[in-house]
């Protein structure tokens, strides 16, 4: 992204893999800043500026990480909550999530996400990547303004 350091909101609810991102992140694969939430619910609560994050306004993400296996809100809950409101209805969304199943990877297509990435499970894999979404989303893709 040029100007300005990007914002990565990672949707997640397990802690382990919160971590593990996070680790990737401070080792350098992306200069993005990382937000993370741990549901679907926070993660609304946290683009809509509602709940615990109605004080504090966070900065809008530039992209989203989301994924699909939660309690509560789901990922495809949270995608389609993403997507039928006005302010990020445009917000590029991830789905990453240790799914392969063909339905998880049609119905997230069908409700709106713009690309579909199961979770490596070798680290060096993961790292790259987070890498690779990096340099695609920030270096060579267009992405819509931020809308806060």
């Amino acid at each position: 992204m040029k100007g300005r350091q990007a914002t990565i909101l990672l949707v997640e609810d397990d802690v382990r893999e919160q971590e593990i991102v996070r680790r990737i992140v401070d080792q350098g694969a992306t200069s993005a800043r990382l937000q993370i939430v741990s549901s679907g619910q926070e993660a609304l609560d946290f683009l809509r500026h509602e709940g615990a994050y109605a004080s504090s306004k966070p900065a809008p993400p530039d992209l989203v990480l989301l994924d699909l296996n939660m309690p509560g809100l789901n990922g495809i809950e949270t995608l389609k909550n993403i997507r039928s409101y006005p302010k990020t209805k445009l917000l590029p969304v991830i789905i990453l999530t240790t799914s392969e199943r063909e339905s998880d990877i049609i119905k997230s297509y069908e409700c709106g996400a713009n690309s579909y990435i199961t979770k490596p499970v070798e680290y060096e894999k993961f790292i790259r990547v987070i890498r690779e979404v990096d340099q695609f989303w920030f270096d060579v893709a267009s992405l819509p303004p931020s809308v806060g």
